[in-house]
């Protein structure tokens, strides 16, 4: 595996899947919903917290995703295969446009930066398999160097990917105004159809680690 490789699975390939499965366009409607009230120094911080918390909730999936398949002896095949399936039918509903019952959540006092903002808005059960998909790869890396260095790239593209929601979020009223419902529903149309495409390459990389550990 060359730095080319790495470069290129690691860092674009992970910021690619996590910018599609958070869809950063598509929490805009439920941050504005959430935050009516609130002045423009309050959204900036819940904007900021939200952002916090859901890159913190992939860090600790990326990192302790490993232990946690070890302790329930789920193998890494299993992992992706079932991540993958899970990201697909988070793409096949934004495809068809089925309702997100994160957008009808309700609004208790401020409190609404974790819940339901960072998670299950961005960091939900699909972004974490994603995630630990990324990270079991990693571990089958054999050589330490390389192993460190995609550990490093994917940090990176979380990091990208948290920013990208971070500026969606700030921008929010702005981006509605100017996009409109009709170019918002096509942005997620669009990106509903690469998160299917990025769900069935984690059930093929899985079937693949099946058919070779036989």
């Amino acid at each position: 595996m060359s730095i080319t490789q790495l470069v290129s699975q690691y860092l674009l390939g992970a910021l690619l899947s996590l910018v599609v499965i958070t869809n950063p366009l598509s929490k805009i409607p439920m941050f504005i919903s959430l935050t009516t009230h609130d002045s423009r120094t309050q959204r900036a911080r819940v904007a900021l917290d939200a952002c916090l918390y859901a890159g913190g909730i992939m860090v600790v999936s990326l990192v302790g995703g490993n232990v946690v398949l070890e302790m329930f002896g789920i193998s890494y095949g299993a992992l992706r295969v079932a991540g993958g399936i899970v990201v697909a039918l988070v793409g096949y509903r934004m495809l068809y446009h089925s309702q997100d019952t994160t957008s009808q959540a309700t609004r208790e006092g401020h409190q609404v930066a974790f819940f339901p903002l960072a998670m299950p808005g961005i960091s939900g059960p699909g972004t974490i398999a994603v995630v630990i998909g990324f990270s079991t790869e990693i571990a089958e890396i054999s050589n330490w160097n390389f192993k460190l260095a995609a550990l490093g790239l994917t940090l990176l593209a979380i990091v990208g990917a948290t920013l990208c929601v971070w500026l969606a979020l700030r921008l929010s009223s702005r981006i509605s105004e100017q996009l409109g419902p009709s170019a918002m529903d096509v942005l997620t149309r669009l990106m509903g159809f690469l998160l299917i495409c990025v769900g069935v390459q984690f059930i093929g990389s899985g079937v693949r680690t099946f058919y070779t550990s036989l």
